[in-house]
């Protein structure tokens, strides 16, 4: 990826957070724009959006119902000829991580075998 589409993406994250923290409510969950990815041509833009608690369909529908309202307050905000299409979509990366966590803390409470006593 070049560093111009990087600096796009960081730039999008960043506004689309501030925009959805400033703008929506979702009470009983905890909403983090966790990465935008763009498109090369800048016309589309997913952004992956991390909720935690109660209701993930419900946050992702409303995100993507007032896509374009976000769009229009990022777009005052970022200079560019065009501002991406904006789709929001599921980040499930951090409830994985509890996951394996979970599970490592599972296996490190499995009894272990005595060490071996190494005689010569």
């Amino acid at each position: 990826m070049s560093r111009r589409l990087d600096k796009v993406n960081e730039l999008l994250k960043r506004e689309i957070s501030s925009v959805v923290q400033k703008e929506f409510e979702f009470p009983g969950s905890l909403v983090t724009v966790s990465a935008v990815e763009v498109a090369p041509d800048l016309k589309d833009a997913k952004v992956w959006v991390s909720i935690l608690g109660k209701g993930e369909g419900l946050v992702l529908e409303k995100l993507n119902k007032q896509h374009g309202l976000i769009q229009g307050r990022v777009a005052k905000r970022v200079v560019l000829r065009n501002t991406p299409v904006l789709r929001f979509v599921q980040d499930a990366s951090v409830e994985r991580g509890v996951d394996v966590v979970n599970l490592l803390d599972e296996v490190a409470k499995l009894p272990t075998a005595p060490p071996e006593d190494e005689e010569e």
